[in-house]
């Protein structure tokens, strides 16, 4: 018999499982609390026409398995788009990764000599045991590039600082990325068109993305989804997991917008909400240790400033890092540069301007027009807008956009992970909010890829726990989330 699956959250981890389910025959149901949009993180928002990004999605994986899903779900409506990202850093716009002439330029001479000699220093006299963020970045690039490139952006999207986050982090999103790789990377003839598997992340040239936005892959997903005979049901947020262990089944509970609940049997359910949230709604409800865990997961929130804009052309950039410890802003993308039609009018730009923070804190909690305010004076503060320039804005909340990696997070992780294999057979974790590690959507994807195939084959095929952030899968287990280092400093 076809297995009868309920999957949490139409983000790109729930939308792959419930599509490639449905496709294989399965009864399917998707439980999305957003009572209007699907894609998670990766949807899109629209207002007065324009198209926003929530947190810049672009489409390369190392994994073809996923490029060619993405070909299938939005065949023709996806574009190949250049990558252009760049700091901003005193006023002035470094390419990354580093063109060794504009870098020159822009640092000037005596600041040139004086990152070439940290470099050095750093390359006879490596910090050791760089067991931190600070020092494993300055082991490799050298401490005065670490400070110019690294550190402010990194604090401000983590609220620590560098010193509290583990080498391991760095190792993995500056994965095979050095000082040298990026010198040979401006000299060197680029890699065979496909030939991702040798490409570095960060120094790819191009990327694919949806004429008008992520929204659009996922809301072709849930479309095909429907089609094949699954249902997507927006406004409706699980409250409840109960598992028969007589029959094996599955009840899942949702209330809908209205406060009406609704009911669903599965053999198996793949989640992607947070674990932190699961955990709380399961009933037989977890043995102490395992609730205190998935109690004391913590989540990172952001908040996207969207403006409406005359254009100027300030920049053609996909996003821009923004390393000025005097502004609250972490990174500012430019919508048009991801597609021209996310803009409605060649006149106008849209920009979108990125705030970490925690849910509740002082920067969550001001007002929608006291934050666009901040933005336009931010924007223009930094050169990339004139007075005057800004005509609109809004304001979009992004809650548990990141896990937060404290002390105690990998051994939380792991508590959960022992309690679900020994007590709750049929659920299966997948994506960034549902196994707490930080990833792209095409790691999200992988993972969730993985919870199918076993699904289908009735047991354990392969382990979704060993795909780490570039998509790839690990025969053994590696940790791709940033760590704190224990009693940080």
């Amino acid at each position: 018999m076809s297995p009868r699956v309920v999957v949490i959250g139409a983000g790109p981890a729930g939308l792959t499982a419930s599509y490639l389910l449905s496709r294989a025959g399965a009864e399917v149901a998707v439980l999305e609390a957003d009572p209007e949009h699907v894609g998670g993180l990766s949807r899109t928002v629209s207002y007065r026409g324009f198209h926003f990004d929530i947190g810049g999605h672009r489409f390369f994986s190392k994994s073809k398995a996923v490029e060619d899903l993405w070909t299938e779900i939005l065949p023709d409506d996806l574009l190949v788009r250049p990558r252009s990202s760049r700091i901003l850093y005193r006023g002035k716009l470094y390419a990354y990764p580093l063109k060794p002439l504009e870098a020159l330029k822009n640092l000037g001479i005596v600041e040139s000599l004086l990152c070439v000699a940290s470099y050095l220093r750093a390359k006879a006299a490596p910090v050791p045991n760089a067991d931190n963020f600070e020092d494993w970045v300055s082991n490799h690039f050298g401490r005065r590039l670490y400070s110019i490139f690294f550190k402010t952006y990194t604090e401000k999207v983590w609220g620590m600082s560098c010193r509290e986050i583990s080498a391991d982090w760095a190792a993995q999103r500056i994965k095979g990325l050095s000082l040298a790789s990026a010198l040979l990377h401006a000299v060197r003839p680029r890699p065979k068109e496909g030939d991702r598997t040798k490409v570095i992340k960060t120094l790819i040239e191009s990327f694919r993305y949806p004429r008008k936005g992520p929204g659009m892959m996922w809301d072709a997903a849930a479309a095909k989804t429907r089609a094949a005979g699954g249902s997507v049901l927006l406004g409706h947020r699980v409250v409840g997991l109960a598992r028969d262990p007589a029959s094996g089944v599955w009840t899942v509970t949702a209330v809908r917008v209205d406060g009406t609940r609704a009911t669903f049997a599965a053999d198996h359910v793949v989640s992607s909400a947070p674990i932190r949230e699961l955990l709380a709604s399961i009933d037989p409800a977890p043995r102490p240790p395992a609730a205190r865990a998935a109690a004391a997961l913590r989540y990172r929130d952001f908040i996207t400033v969207a403006l409406i804009l005359t254009e100027r052309h300030g920049f053609d950039d996909n996003w821009i890092y923004v390393h000025d410890p005097g502004v609250r802003v972490g990174r500012v993308q430019n919508f048009k540069s991801w597609s021209p039609e996310m803009v409605p009018d060649p006149a106008l730009a849209g920009y979108g301007l990125e705030y970490f923070c925690f849910e509740g804190d002082g920067l969550w909690t001001t007002p929608d027009a006291d934050l666009v305010a901040l933005a336009t004076e931010e924007i223009t503060r930094l050169g990339l807008a004139q007075a005057g320039d800004v005509q609109d804005g809004c304001v979009v909340r992004q809650r548990k956009a990141y896990p937060v990696y404290d002390d105690h997070y990998a051994d939380n992780v792991a508590e959960v992970r022992r309690e679900i294999e020994a007590r709750y057979p049929g659920l299966h974790l997948a994506g960034r909010n549902g196994m707490h590690k930080y990833n792209n959507q095409d790691h999200a994807m992988m993972t969730a890829m993985i919870a199918v195939e076993n699904i289908l084959a009735g047991r354990t095929v392969r382990d979704p726990w060993r795909v780490n952030q570039d998509a790839e899968y690990l025969e053994s287990g590696e940790r791709a989330v940033p760590e704190r280092v224990r009693g940080g400093r």
